[in-house]
């Protein structure tokens, strides 16, 4: 089992943690209804995406 030689410094820790950070997810707009959805997928609320329609919706 692996012991550490030495304590990993506040910095050195927040350096390696860095790419751990989480993102907002994109959001857009739809070109026929305007509530937001996510790009390139297929709008739940009108079933269209972008010009052409895809689904009927209820």
């Amino acid at each position: 089992m692996a012991v550490q030689q030495r304590r990993v410094s506040k910095s050195r820790k927040g350096m390696r943690k860095s790419h751990l950070a989480l993102s907002k997810p994109t959001i857009t707009s739809c070109k026929k209804c305007g509530k937001p959805i996510k790009p390139h997928h297929v709008c739940k609320y009108c079933g269209h995406y972008g010009d052409k329609k895809i689904i009927n919706v209820k």
